[in-house]
């Protein structure tokens, strides 16, 4: 009976320290003329090299600052499993030496981030071919003060079936949250008309003269944002 009732109170740490919600995206920007080269060994990387914990899921950038760049999305996967990680093997690493990094320019980025439940409206691997980031950046000290935000806008997302997952920033680079927007029925999610206008939303979801305080507090908490348009491309990604 002992060693049941030590079984029953570790579990809940055995749950915690295999909870998958940790995602690396390495962004990669190959040559103008080794397009088409690029994808053909990407996709052949991802599909032999990347399965389970360390699946990939490849997104072209079509606006923004990184426009013209690749997404590549690992996981999701725990810290543990990525402790353990290492390189996937000499074969792995040779074959993106070989046929994928000389195609590149040096521009690039590697980071890494966590999922957060309690400030999504969509379940973490409920993906979107099509989707928005939003990467929020918090003034010093106001890191639980864009969390209170953002909790008040999960309401608005739940109560109208906008599908926005949440992930934290986890040692990469200047602290960040980034809002991804999953368009579950496709960019005409975008069309003004398509849902009630934010505003309304907000203060169906909050109570009424809510939207004046929020962006109150926008400006108070929120250092600067910018976002982005990506798109899945399903051939480049893990099978």
């Amino acid at each position: 009976m002992r060693k049941f009732l030590t079984g029953l109170l570790a579990l809940p740490f055995i749950a915690f320290s295999q909870e998958k919600t940790v995602v690396s995206v390495n962004r990669v920007f190959p040559k103008q003329d080794k397009v088409q080269m690029f994808e053909k060994a990407l996709g052949a990387h991802a599909q032999k090299y990347h399965k389970g914990d360390f699946a990939w899921r490849v997104y072209t950038i079509e606006s923004g600052p990184d426009a013209g760049g690749y997404h590549i999305t690992e996981g999701p996967s725990s810290w543990d499993a990525i402790d353990k990680r290492g390189d996937l093997g000499a074969e792995h690493t040779a074959d993106w030496d070989k046929n994928i990094a000389p195609l590149l320019t040096e521009r690039g980025s590697i980071s890494y981030s966590v999922y957060r439940a309690d400030l999504s409206s969509v379940d973490l691997t409920a993906y979107s071919d099509k989707i928005a980031i939003t990467h929020v950046y918090s003034k010093p000290g106001y890191g639980g003060d864009l969390e209170d935000i953002i909790k008040k806008l999960k309401k608005t997302w739940d109560a109208s079936s906008q599908t926005i997952a949440v992930y934290e920033s986890s040692s990469s680079g200047e602290p960040q949250m980034a809002l991804v927007t999953r368009y579950k029925n496709g960019l005409k999610e975008r069309e003004r008309g398509f849902r009630a206008p934010m505003k309304e939303r907000y203060e169906s979801a909050n109570g009424s003269g809510s939207w004046d305080n929020y962006n109150q507090l926008i400006r108070a908490a929120v250092d600067h944002s910018w976002s982005e348009l990506l798109f899945l491309k399903k051939d480049l990604s893990s099978k």
